[in-house]
C-alpha cells in the first residue's frame, strides 16, 4: 500500500517532466518561474485568476511556451493544452510573453476547483533541463461559506479609522486638561507665594518701624524744664510777711 502511495506521488512529477521534455530541451538557457503560493476565495466569485511570471537567462530570442497543470483530489491533469482563449471555457489562459508573464483564469468557480495549479515555461529549441521549469504551485481554496465582502471591509475600515480618531482626540483632551490643571496649580502656588512674601514684607516693615521709633525715642535729647516760673513763685513767697 505504501509503495502504491509513493508511486501515486511520483507519477504526477514524471508526467510533468515528460510533457516538458517533449516540449523542448536544452542549451545554456535558464528559466525561473514565480507564482503565488496560496489563493482563497468563496463560492460567490465568478472567476479567479492565477498570475505567473518568469525570468530567463541566455535563452533563445523566440517566445517560450506556457503550460498549466492541476493537481486535484483525484489525479493530475493538463489544463488548456489547446489554449483556452474563450471565456465560455472553464479555464482561460492569457499570455504576455514579451513581458514575461502569463495567467490562468478559473471561470464559474465551484468547490471542485480547489486544487494546486502549476505554471510551466519551456523553450522548445533549447536543450538543457533548466530551459523548462515550473513554478512552486498555487494552492487554490474555494470556500463554501461567504467571505467578508467589500462593503463589510469598508465598514470595518471606517470603524477602525473612527476609533483611531477618537483615541487620538481623547489623548489630546487628556493632555490639554493635564496642562491646564498644572498651570492652575502653578498659578495658585505662585499667588500663595506672592501673598506670603507680601505678608512677610509687611510684618518686617512694621517691626522695622517699631524698632526705628524706639531707637529714635531713646537717642533723642529730653527738653529741659522751665524753672523760671518756679523760682519766681518761691521769691514771692519769701517776700510775703
Amino acid at each position: 500500500m505504501e509503495a502504491m502511495n509513493r508511486g501515486s506521488r511520483i507519477l504526477p512529477g514524471l508526467e510533468i517532466n515528460l510533457v516538458l521534455f517533449y516540449v523542448g530541451a536544452v542549451g545554456a538557457c535558464i528559466v525561473s518561474v514565480m507564482q503565488p503560493h496560496y489563493l482563497e476565495v468563496d463560492y460567490t466569485h465568478k472567476a479567479v485568476t492565477i498570475n505567473c511570471t518568469f525570468s530567463t537567462t541566455e535563452c533563445p530570442s523566440e517566445h517560450p511556451m506556457s503550460l498549466w497543470f492541476r493537481y486535484g483530489a483525484h489525479q493530475p491533469e493538463n489544463v488548456c493544452l489547446d489554449g483556452c482563449r474563450s471565456e465560455k471555457d472553464k479555464f482561460t489562459v492569457e499570455e504576455a510573453l514579451a513581458q514575461n508573464r502569463v495567467s490562468l483564469t478559473v471561470n464559474r468557480v465551484t468547490s471542485n476547483d480547489s486544487a494546486i495549479y502549476i505554471c510551466g515555461i519551456a523553450f522548445p529549441s533549447a536543450v538543457t533541463p533548466r530551459a523548462k521549469q515550473t513554478g512552486g504551485g498555487t494552492t487554490l481554496v474555494v470556500r463554501e461559506s461567504k467571505l467578508p465582502g467589500k462593503e463589510l471591509q469598508s465598514v470595518l475600515t471606517a470603524l477602525l479609522v473612527l476609533l483611531s480618531i477618537y483615541t487620538a482626540g481623547v489623548c489630546v483632551v487628556f493632555i490639554v486638561l493635564s496642562k491646564s490643571k498644572s498651570n492652575i496649580l502653578r498659578n495658585k502656588e505662585t499667588k500663595e507665594d506672592s501673598q506670603k512674601k507680601k505678608s512677610a514684607r509687611r510684618i518686617f516693615q512694621e517691626i522695622a518701624q517699631e524698632l526705628y521709633h524706639k531707637r529714635y525715642t531713646e537717642t533723642s535729647p529730653q527738653p529741659e524744664k522751665d524753672n523760671t516760673y518756679e523760682n519766681r513763685g518761691a521769691l514771692s513767697n519769701c517776700e510775703r510777711p
